[in-house]
C-alpha cells in the first residue's frame, strides 16, 4: 500500500512532460498513449482497485490531490484518467466472478463508461442482449472494458436503472469527439449491436447506492468500498475543475507580471484592477478547495468506518461539488476577461484552461441549477424530485 502522498510524489515528476503534450492531445482528440503509460507506470490506474488484485485502495483525499495536480498539466488527461480509476471502485461492487474476468486476466485492466440509461436490451436466457449508441465515454481508447447504462423491467411493473459491463470485443468506438472543451478526453461513442451480457455483469444502480449490490462486503477490511458508488465515481469532475482554476491563477500571474499595455506602456501587473481580480479569484479557488476537501474527508471517514451516509449527507456531497465547480469557473472567467488578446491565441494555455473549465460545469452531475434544486428540496424536507438526477 502506498504511504500517504506517495502517489502524488510519484506523479509530480511526470507533470511537465504531460503538460508539454497538451497541444498534441488536443490535436489528436484523445489522451496520448504516452500519458497513459506514464500514469500506469506509477500505478495511478490502480488507485481504487481492490488489493486482492494488486490495487492500492487509497483514500479519496489522496486520489483527489493527484487528479487536481494532473488537471493543472492537462485537464483532458485528468478527466479521462480519473474516470478510468473511479470505475474500478464501481466494478468492485459487482460479483467476484465479474472482477475475476476483468482483473484476474489482466490486473492492469480499466473501464470507461457511458452510464446514461440509453442502452436497449432484450431479455434472453441468462442475461440480456445489449444494443445502443452510447456517447461520452471518456478515455475509451485506453480501456479494456466499458460500463453502460440501461433500464430493465422489474417484477413490480416498473423499471430499474442498471449497469452492464462489456468487454472491448463487444463494442466499436466511433471517432466523433469534436468538442470545444476537453478536446483531448477522447469521449467518443461506443456502438453495441446485440451483445450478450450475462447476469453476473449486470447490477442495479440503486443497489450500488444502498449497499446491497452483489459485491458488497467482498472486502471486509477495505476502507473505501463501504460507501455508495456515486461519490467516488463523480469525484473527478469537480477535482479537475479545481486543478484547472489553480493552474489559471499561476498562468495569469505569469502572463500579467511583465505585461505592458500596447498603447500606453503601463505595467498591467501593478495595476489595481488586475490585482483585485487576482485577489478575488484566489479567494474563490481557495473556498472551492476548502469545500471539496471537507467533502473528500467526510466521504473517506464514512468509508473507513463502514458507515453509510444519510440522504442529506449525500445531497451535500453532490451539491458541494456543483457549487465548487461554479466558483472555479467564475474565478477562471474573471482572470480571462483581463488577460488581454494574447491569451486567446491557440499557443496560450489560458484559452485552453478557460475552455476546459467551462466543460467541467457542463456535466449533468455538476450542473448547479440541478444541484441547487436537489439541496433546496432536501433542506425543506421535501422528497427528492426523480427528474433531478
Amino acid at each position: 500500500m502506498k504511504k500517504p502522498n506517495a502517489l502524488l510524489e510519484d506523479l509530480k515528476p511526470l507533470l511537465p512532460a504531460i503538460a508539454a503534450r497538451a497541444d498534441q492531445a488536443e490535436h489528436e482528440r484523445t489522451v496520448p498513449a504516452e500519458n497513459i503509460a506514464a500514469l500506469k507506470g506509477i500505478g495511478l490506474h490502480r488507485a481504487f482497485q481492490p488489493r486482492h488484485y494488486g490495487g492500492l485502495e487509497i483514500s479519496l483525499p489522496q486520489f483527489a490531490e493527484c487528479i487536481a495536480a494532473l488537471a493543472g498539466a492537462c485537464a483532458s488527461t485528468a478527466w479521462a484518467m480519473s474516470l478510468l480509476c473511479t470505475h474500478s471502485h464501481q466494478l468492485a461492487m459487482f460479483p467476484a466472478r465479474l472482477q475475476d474476468e476483468v482483473w484476474g486476466r489482466d490486473p492492469h485492466a480499466t473501464a470507461s463508461s457511458s452510464i446514461a440509461p440509453f442502452g436497449r436490451t432484450e431479455e434472453v436466457d441468462g442475461g440480456v442482449l445489449f444494443s445502443g449508441e452510447m456517447g461520452w465515454s471518456s478515455g475509451c481508447d485506453h480501456a479494456e472494458w466499458a460500463i453502460m447504462g440501461f433500464r430493465r423491467a422489474n417484477d413490480a411493473g416498473g423499471q430499474d436503472y442498471c449497469f452492464a459491463v462489456l468487454p472491448r470485443s463487444d463494442y466499436q468506438i466511433r471517432d466523433d469527439w469534436y468538442a470545444v472543451g476537453m478536446r483531448a478526453s477522447g469521449s467518443r461513442t461506443l456502438i453495441v449491436d446485440r451483445a450478450f451480457v450475462p447476469e453476473h455483469r449486470i447490477q442495479r444502480a440503486k443497489d450500488m447506492m444502498e449497499g446491497s449490490s452483489a459485491g458488497f462486503g467482498l472486502y471486509p477490511g477495505s476502507a473505501i468500498y463501504f460507501n455508495p458508488y456515486r461519490p467516488y465515481f463523480a469525484s473527478g469532475f469537480s477535482t479537475v475543475s479545481l486543478g484547472i482554476a489553480e493552474r489559471m491563477l499561476e498562468a495569469f500571474k505569469d502572463k500579467t507580471r511583465n505585461r505592458v499595455r500596447a498603447y500606453t506602456g503601463a505595467a498591467v501587473g501593478a495595476a489595481t484592477p488586475a490585482l483585485m481580480r487576482l485577489a478575488e479569484s484566489t479567494h474563490q479557488v481557495a473556498a472551492a478547495r476548502a469545500l471539496l476537501e471537507k467533502s473528500w474527508e467526510q466521504i473517506a471517514d464514512y468509508s473507513a468506518r463502514h458507515q453509510y451516509p444519510t440522504r442529506t449527507e449525500l445531497a451535500f456531497w453532490r451539491t458541494n461539488q456543483g457549487y465548487a465547480v461554479k466558483l472555479c469557473i467564475q474565478a477562471v472567467d474573471r482572470l480571462m476577461e483581463a488577460a488581454g488578446g494574447g491569451a486567446w491565441f491557440d499557443s496560450n494555455e489560458m484559452q485552453r484552461l478557460f475552455r476546459d473549465a467551462h466543460m467541467t460545469g457542463a456535466h449533468a452531475y455538476t450542473d448547479y441549477d440541478v444541484c441547487a434544486q436537489i439541496l433546496g428540496r432536501e433542506l425543506m424536507g421535501l422528497e427528492p424530485d426523480p427528474a433531478m438526477t
